[in-house]
């Protein structure tokens, strides 16, 4: 779990380069996969000075559906997981580069000063320049 800081998920693309897929914020469970023993090809970097609670994967996930509060810690977990990617995913497919910063927005409250601008821009699929046209027109509708 995050303690203190942000720390960002990422993979490399097949050109070699970075794409942000994630950010971990206070609060976040932060793990590459709920599966055991299967490989991924992301990483996890800090981008501030972090503070995490470290669990035993396989101890917490023998207490699954014997200890209440941990089931539902997992499945709570699980749930935030697979609502960011199907959000991340309906935004890189369907919305405007407007729309996917309002979203970013919305889901990572509070991090807009926390994380490299390039990183935020990487995440949403959009260039920095376009990244700057953007944050100045929402700041124009506000």
């Amino acid at each position: 779990m995050l303690v203190k800081g942000v720390m960002r998920g990422y993979i490399i693309d097949n050109d070699g380069e970075e794409v942000t897929t994630h950010f971990y914020q206070e609060g976040d469970m932060v793990v590459g996969s709920f599966i055991p023993n299967i490989n991924i090809s992301m990483t996890i970097e800090a981008l501030e000075d972090c503070e995490l609670s470290v669990a035993n994967y396989s101890e917490v996930m023998s207490h699954v559906n014997k200890n209440q509060e941990i089931t539902d810690i997992i499945t709570r977990e699980f749930q935030k997981l697979n609502k960011q990617l199907q959000s991340r995913l309906v935004s890189l497919l369907n919305l405007s580069a407007l729309d996917k910063y309002q979203l970013f927005l919305n889901e990572y409250p509070g991090l807009l000063n926390r994380i490299p601008h390039y990183y935020i821009a990487q995440y949403l699929g959009i260039t920095p320049t376009q990244l700057s046209r953007v944050r100045k027109q929402f700041s124009q509708q506000m």
